[in-house]
């Protein structure tokens, strides 16, 4: 039998009894045989001790094999025979480490400088392999945060590793297992996919400096949410979009990211919806849910530049609205509202880019701004549209003309300053003059006789109508007498058509007084004159009557 080496726990335990044994290399020299009698062995179930490995340790490899002089990197042992292992050894310095197995080791190496043995002491002896491991002269790679911290136990997490150091990596360890794949994004992070795991390990970094220090990733049970979809799926660069997250697993939410970007705020409202601020961001991103089961699968989100609108013609319509409107600008991709004011639009068409089509609602009278909405903001156009109201028509003076037209009338009523025609029922008018926001002066058209609808129209609309005559010209088919005295003063009675309306009666060029008894009758004092026949004529507002004659008589004796 062999006793344990010099140093060794049972050696301690006694530390007047004299030496037993001598190392010679790494093997111990026979006991003489009457040591041997005088201390017999001790007994296993009196001493309580647990049986010693026969078999020497042996170490077959170190992985890494290389690391920061700082110390600091976990090491994983290889061997055999490392149960009850009582140290682990860097050249002369003592490490800690755990037995995992009677095969493996995993230890921390100390600080240190140079190439140096790593050896493994149980109490059956100490390694003797030449395995090293160097103290690289550069500085390594530091491992600050491992996001997401947990995953499932099925592996295939996507984490995000921050650090330095990381540029020339070959390998992250996840514990001693190797990251199922890995991509270097920059010397300070790098993204790995877990592998299968339990429990909580150690995730490292190895580079050609060295292995970095350990962060704890954790293998979880919990099933591994699940998202099904983003709404709104968009927002503006600025964030502050509330969006809501449907999909399963969401109950333990530890995060919600947009992209690399932790969301501003989120609310789990249940295990299969939460509810999130959006932050600032470009471009599209994965939205992704993390819980103790590991992160989602991610659903894009677009970020959208806000709309600019510049635009807006016409400028102005009726307060009733109805009217289409196109407006311009930059950003109207995806526009979810169009606005009058308070008021949104009847009805929009986002017709590319640059150009919206909208009808405009009804409005008040005055100035509105315009705003578009599109999932990167929205754009208001202050005071660029005005609602005018329908002109209103209270007269028009004369209101009765000839059916040849040509007559000039005066339109009265309000909110005239517009006018853009005036008509004489569908006809326009000859032309026409708006003195002021209540008058317009007209040239009548021609027409056929009988009353007609007279009308103003502007961009507020188009006003009721008031009423217009077109008369014809009156006739005189008979005066009653026909003659009388030079001295005049007698009384004429005109029969004829249209005589209603008359509003002059001449003798030759000499206006007489006259009375309208009907529209087929009028009475006129005949005025003084010289001898002789005049004509006779009717005027109205439908113009002359053709002459008839009146012949004055010299008084008797002359």
């Amino acid at each position: 039998m062999l006793l344990p080496p010099t140093g060794s726990a049972s050696t301690r335990a006694h530390p007047h009894q004299p030496r037993p044994a001598t190392r010679v290399g790494p093997r111990l020299r026979p006991l003489p045989k009457e040591h041997l009698l005088n201390h017999p062995a001790p007994s296993r179930a009196s001493s309580g001790a647990r049986p010693l490995s026969v078999a020497t340790p042996v170490v077959t490899s170190v992985s890494p094999a290389s690391g920061p002089a700082a110390g600091g990197t976990r090491v994983t042992v290889t061997g055999t025979a490392f149960t009850g292992a009582t140290a682990v050894r860097f050249g002369a310095i003592t490490a800690s480490f755990t037995v995992v197995s009677d095969t493996q080791i995993t230890a921390t190496a100390p600080p240190g400088t140079g190439t140096v043995q790593v050896t493994v002491t149980t109490p059956s002896g100490i390694s003797t392999q030449f395995v090293t491991y160097t103290y690289s002269t550069t500085s390594g790679p530091t491992l600050a945060s491992v996001a997401p911290s947990s995953g499932p136990a099925a592996g295939g997490t996507t984490v995000t590793l921050t650090g330095t150091g990381f540029t020339g990596a070959t390998a992250v360890l996840f514990g001693t297992t190797a990251a199922a794949s890995f991509t270097v994004v920059s010397g300070t992070q790098i993204t790995a996919t877990t592998p299968p795991g339990t429990g909580t390990v150690q995730v490292t970094v190895v580079t050609g400096s060295g292995t970095s220090n350990g962060v704890p990733f954790t293998y979880t049970t919990a099933p591994l949410p699940t998202l099904a979809s983003v709404a709104p799926s968009s927002g503006p660069a600025a964030g502050g979009t509330t969006v809501t997250l449907t999909g399963t697993g969401f109950a333990t939410a530890t995060a919600v990211r947009f992209g690399a970007l932790p969301a501003t705020s989120f609310t789990v409202v249940s295990d299969s919806h939460i509810t999130a601020v959006a932050p600032a961001g470009t471009g599209t991103v994965q939205v992704t849910v993390t819980t103790a089961g590991g992160t989602s699968n991610g659903i894009p989100y677009a970020y959208s530049a806000a709309p600019v609108l510049s635009g807006v013609s016409p400028n102005q319509g009726p307060t009733s609205g109805g009217n289409t409107v196109t407006l311009t600008g930059t950003g109207f991709t995806g526009a979810t509202a169009v606005a009058f004011g308070a008021a949104a639009a009847a009805s929009f068409t986002v017709v590319s880019p640059t150009q919206i089509t909208a009808v405009a609602p009804a409005g008040s009278a005055g100035p509105v701004g315009v705003t578009v909405t599109t999932p990167g903001g929205a754009s208001t156009l202050a005071s660029a549209y005005f609602y005018v109201a329908a002109p209103v028509l209270t007269g028009v003076t004369p209101a009765a003309g000839p059916l040849v037209g040509g007559n000039t009338v005066t339109l009265t009523g309000t909110h005239l300053v517009e006018a853009t025609a005036v008509r004489f029922a569908s006809t326009p008018a000859g032309a026409f003059t708006v003195v002021s926001d209540t008058q317009i002066t007209a040239v009548v058209p021609a027409g056929s006789a009988g009353p007609v609808g007279v009308t103003v129209t502007t961009v507020g609309g188009t006003s009721a109508a008031v009423t217009y005559t077109y008369l014809a010209a009156p006739t005189v088919t008979a005066l009653s007498p026909s003659q009388g005295p030079v001295s005049g003063g007698n009384s004429v009675t005109l029969t004829g058509t249209g005589l209603a309306q008359t509003s002059q009666v001449l003798f030759g060029a000499v206006p007489a007084a006259f009375t309208v008894v009907s529209d087929t009758h009028l009475v006129a004092d005949a005025p003084p004159g010289p001898a002789g026949p005049v004509g006779v004529t009717v005027t109205t507002p439908g113009g002359p009557s053709a002459a008839n004659p009146y012949t004055r008589l010299p008084a008797p004796g002359i």
